[in-house]
């Protein structure tokens, strides 16, 4: 929720105490909020709530609403809060484009105002349009103060008068035949002359107009910001507009962003071809659809890998077309099955649900089922039996371990559910999704998979002598009894892997982040001057900047904008520049770039760094979005000092910034400075006021007026509405030494500068102050290329906590995505354990037997090593993302370990010795095993392989996954039969015996 209050002119520390601390006070103790952020500089205040995800979000502005009446602030400063859209919500940037001579910039700038945006707003879903860039026309009277004075007119006269006569009125009706004629007084301005001859007063008969002391013109308001755009050709031509009218569509929070973004498309084709004059046309900038569409492309690229690879493993070793195509039903069943669910409970699926769905997982219970099935039909005894009366003993032996297996899958990502904020959004319906798809597959593996194979197989069938998988059975028979025999080896082992993955988990080997980052096809580059930097020098910085950007061959378009918004909806001044760099598809790059991005961000800013005076950063448009709602800096990263003295506060940033510079991986350092601002404070001498009899008020009346401009009314033409304003002449307010000679009328008669009523001086002043939770605090921003994101922050935390001594009341927070990954790790170490514990009662519940749900459970934890050597092997940072991954693992193996220990204790019970049960159990189970694990890891291969745009955010759980299996495939043929000749005796618990049952 954002509250944004205009002020202009205002000092940024006088906007603190009047504006932004009132609102905070008000504020505080606001239900649900999680953090209370604000940004007060010159003419400006913002202040953020931050909400947790636990009440509907028309509930936190209804409450808002409430709180903002009860907040006193000066006269004619009204908050506003702005509208409901999240930081993922810009969804369409656009700009205009005009090749018609009738229509410049300005001319650009009111038809955004006044065509494009309400257009825009009509589109179901779009809640307001953010505009940057262009001139905003202004109706300006400029006065000559020395006329002004000798007519005897004070600035205040000439403001009424000119909104006085400024209005239409009503005359009531009057009745003419059998007609009602209504009377109304029309009285509004309507261009230029209207105002020039505006009678001010009346002297010796002869009437004072305002073109008598004044120019009255067209022009534009005082600009607060500028947006450019560049276009880069494949001939290397560029096409340079350096002031550009944009605009950004806004989605409202929650809602579906495909059929905003299908309503714009439609809505723009409409106004260039019937709304817009000829010659002007809305040019797209951002599109979202088209990263949509990118990722999408990826996502089902590596699902149709996987599907043909599950498909290709389930024909091998059923070696049956109807059997494999019975599994094969499994999927299309549980995604419309998962689809109607979501649909149900109003969950979003987003493109990380659907790429994190390994199909082999969705199909191990029907590949269990539909294998036993195959065989019980194979088998040559028990003739006198029915294909359908076979089909029933094969779906009952296995239905049990089936339902267990996927059930602790589910319980499994149990943890994904309690995650929080950025990592919760994202995962959470990834977590539904499988969730829904695994019980569609448990009901299609338990009831239509049985009822497909009677219709399929009406005759029976007869299993594909794979010669493959005899070599295979007969050796492993072979093999698993030497690992039997050498159990102190094997197992020894199985120690030695879990040893290295405790090693490799908390040795720091390897690396850890919060999320890897989505690559979205483009850069978001910012640049930062000094904080008094004014509006000549930040344009002239932008547009050299941008030209350079422009200079890669691997740059199709760059925009660039400096300061803010005329509606100070960006926190921010001619001092921050920032720059939208589109960049071509990564084979078309030149070879030294080695299609690696960090390579070119390297390359972009040796060449920035050349000019002097910016501190560069470097993101991607929705991630910096997303990292500044974050931590609250514009920024990836952040390093907050808390406390009140600003000097103490930049002088501790400084020294925090020298020792984070010594450590390796930390670039785009710096310090965002709150002091350094120059003013000029006139300040008033009340005994010369008094002396002169001049009130405050005429005083600051000539300053924000007649030097700063003050909008006195409105010039309406049709459906547009222009500001206007009062200001003095350029010649007598553009220096400090002409708005000291800004002489008044006293009511003596007497003519009196500022200079006699104010003291000047030149102060520095706070440019901008940041708050949160009710205290100051300067922000140091940073970003991590080169190495892991955890371990480059955990020794800059190291080092700074060693050698920075804060005084009372001062501390530090590290913030932005360190912050998020210890959370989301603080409450994962508490529910994961917790996510254990259900499973072991899972376990118990099925075998009846602490030993049983022991056994499964310590298999499956020696055989993490895995996944942990797959991240290792290619250098993929540990995630949130791969955490998961680690979760899903978790829940595979454990089915692995279910089905085969449910099918040894079956054989103990039909008369088999332990060392026998575990040989031939884990013997008849190597085919249904190797099946489940080789689909659900050649089901992620291609996600695991992937490096298109979209594969960032699947690929670390790929690959664990991808990794873990193979390891798990190894660890539990050998070393859970092993283990279970070792634990067992002759007084375990066992199911009951089913004599009609044969091997």
């Amino acid at each position: 929720m954002e509250i944004v209050t205009q002020w202009p002119g205002i000092s940024a520390e006088q906007i603190e105490q009047q504006v932004t601390i009132p609102l905070e006070i008000v504020m505080n103790g606001m239900p649900h909020v999680t953090h209370l952020r604000s940004f007060s500089l010159f003419g400006l205040s913002d202040v953020k709530l931050i909400f947790d995800d636990e009440e509907e979000n028309f509930r936190d502005r209804e409450r808002t609403l409430e709180r903002l009446t009860q907040v006193t602030l000066p006269p004619n400063v009204s908050p506003q809060m702005q509208t409901d859209w999240s930081p993922a919500g810009q969804v369409y940037f656009f700009t205009l484009h005009s090749t018609n001579p009738a229509y410049d910039v300005m001319e650009l700038k009111s038809l955004e105002d006044w065509v494009v945006e309400k257009n825009f707003k009509a589109v179901p879903n779009i809640v307001d349009v953010a505009s940057f860039g262009g001139p905003t026309r202004e109706y300006q009277v400029r006065v000559d103060p020395d006329k002004l004075i000798s007519y005897g007119l004070s600035i205040a006269q000439v403001e009424l008068q000119l909104t006085n006569n400024n209005a239409n009125g009503g005359g009531s009706f009057v009745e003419a035949g059998l007609q009602q004629i209504n009377i109304e007084e029309v009285g509004l301005v309507r261009n230029i002359h209207d105002i020039e001859n505006t009678v001010l007063m009346a002297k010796n008969g002869a009437p004072l107009r305002v073109k008598d002391i004044a120019v009255v013109a067209q022009g534009p308001k005082i600009r607060l910001g500028q947006f450019a755009r560049a276009i880069r050709h494949e001939d290397g031509k560029l096409i340079d507009n350096d002031d550009v009218v944009s605009g950004i569509a806004l989605l409202r929070k929650g809602a579906d962003a495909d059929t905003a973004l299908q309503g714009i498309h439609a809505k723009v084709e409409e106004l260039n071809s019937t709304i817009l004059p000829k010659g002007v046309k809305v040019v797209p900038l951002i599109d979202r659809s088209d990263l949509v569409h990118y990722t999408t492309h990826t996502v089902l690229h590596n699902l149709t890998e996987g599907i043909i690879l599950v498909s290709i493993i389930l024909f091998f070793f059923l070696g049956n077309v109807r059997g494999a195509l019975i599994v094969a039903i499994t999927i299309p069943f549980a995604l419309l099955f998962a689809s109607i669910c979501l649909d149900i409970s109003h969950i979003p699926a987003n493109l990380l649900s659907l790429g994190a769905l390994d199909f082999g997982m969705v199909v191990d219970g029907a590949v269990v089922m539909v294998e036993n099935i195959v065989r019980h039909l194979s088998r040559q005894e028990h003739d006198d039996k029915t294909p359908k009366q076979k089909i029933f003993e094969a779906a009952h032996e296995i239905q049990r371990p089936v339902f267990y297996a996927i059930a602790i899958i589910i319980t499994a990502y149990l943890p994904i559910f309690t995650l929080q904020r950025v990592e919760g959004r994202l995962f959470k319906p990834m977590a539904w999704t499988v969730a829904f798809a695994l019980l569609g597959a448990i009901i299609f593996s338990m009831l239509i998979a049985p009822a497909l194979a009677s219709l399929f197989f009406p005759k029976g069938t007869r299993e594909w002598h794979n010669p493959v998988m005899v070599w295979l059975t007969k050796e492993y028979r072979v093999a698993l009894r030497l690992a039997i025999r050498l159990r102190y080896l094997t197992v020894g082992v199985g120690v030695a892997s879990l040893c290295a993955a405790i090693y490799l988990t908390v040795g720091g080997v390897i690396g850890s982040e919060f999320l890897p980052h989505l690559d979205e096809g483009a850069l978001w580059v910012r640049g930062t001057l000094a904080p008094s930097t004014g509006p000549t020098e930040g344009i002239r910085l932008m547009n050299q900047a941008r030209l350079i950007l422009c200079s890669f061959p691997e740059v199709t378009q760059c925009s660039s904008q400096t300061g803010r918004p005329d509606d100070g909806t960006d926190t921010t001044s001619f001092f921050n520049t920032e720059y939208f760099v589109d960049l071509k598809p990564k084979e078309q790059w030149r070879p030294g770039f080695h299609q690696n991005k960090e390579e070119i961000i390297a390359a972009m800013n040796r060449e920035l760094d050349k000019l002097p005076g910016v501190v560069w950063g470097f993101s991607q448009p929705i991630a910096d979005n997303m990292e500044e709602a974050v931590s609250g800096v514009k920024g990836q990263l952040a390093t907050k000092v808390y406390g009140d003295d600003l000097k103490v506060l930049e002088d501790k940033a400084e020294q925090i910034v020298s020792i984070m510079r010594q450590v390796k991986g930390i670039e785009d350092l710096g310090v965002f400075r709150v002091l350094g601002q120059p003013n000029d404070n006139f300040e008033v001498d009340r005994l010369q006021a008094a002396r002169y009899q001049i009130n405050v008020a005429d005083i600051q009346d000539a300053i924000q007026t007649a030097a700063g401009g003050n909008a006195l009314t409105q010039v309406l033409q049709g459906e547009a509405r222009y500001d206007l304003v009062m200001r003095y002449l350029p010649q007598f307010r553009n220096t400090k030494e002409a708005i000291e000679n800004i002489r008044l009328l006293a009511p003596t008669g007497e003519r009196v500068s500022l200079a006699q009523l104010c003291k000047v001086e030149e102060r520095d002043g706070a440019s901008e102050i940041y708050r949160e939770g009710n205290q100051r605090y300067v922000a140091i921003k940073y970003s991590v290329r080169g190495r892991d994101l955890g371990g480059a922050v955990e020794e800059a935390l190291k080092n700074v906590t060693a050698k920075v001594e804060l005084p009372r009341g001062y501390h530090i927070d590290w913030e932005g995505e360190y912050e998020s990954e210890k959370r989301a790790e603080a409450r994962l170490l508490i529910i994961v354990p917790i996510t254990v514990l259900l499973i072991f009662i899972i376990l118990y519940s099925m075998f009846r037997s602490f030993k049983w749900a022991t056994l499964i459970l310590l298999n499956v934890m020696l055989a993490r090593i895995g996944g942990l050597l797959a991240l290792l092997i290619t250098h993929t940072n540990f995630s949130v993302s791969s955490g998961v991954g680690f979760l899903a693992l978790f829940g595979v193996s454990v089915q692995t370990g279910v089905i085969m220990l449910e099918y040894i204790n079956q054989l103990r019970v039909r008369g088999y010795t332990i060392g026998d049960s575990a040989v031939e159990g884990a013997v008849l189970r190597l085919r249904p095993i190797m099946m489940t694990m080789l689909v659900a890891t050649l089901g992620l291969l291609p996600a695991a392989m992937s490096h298109g745009i979209g594969s960032d955010s699947q690929r670390p759980f790929a690959i664990v996954i991808v990794g873990g299996l193979i390891s798990d495939l190894v660890m539990s043929i050998f070393l859970l039969p092993t283990l279970y000749v070792w634990m067992a005796g002759e007084h375990d618990v066992l199911p009951e015996a089913d004599l009609s049952e044969d091997v």
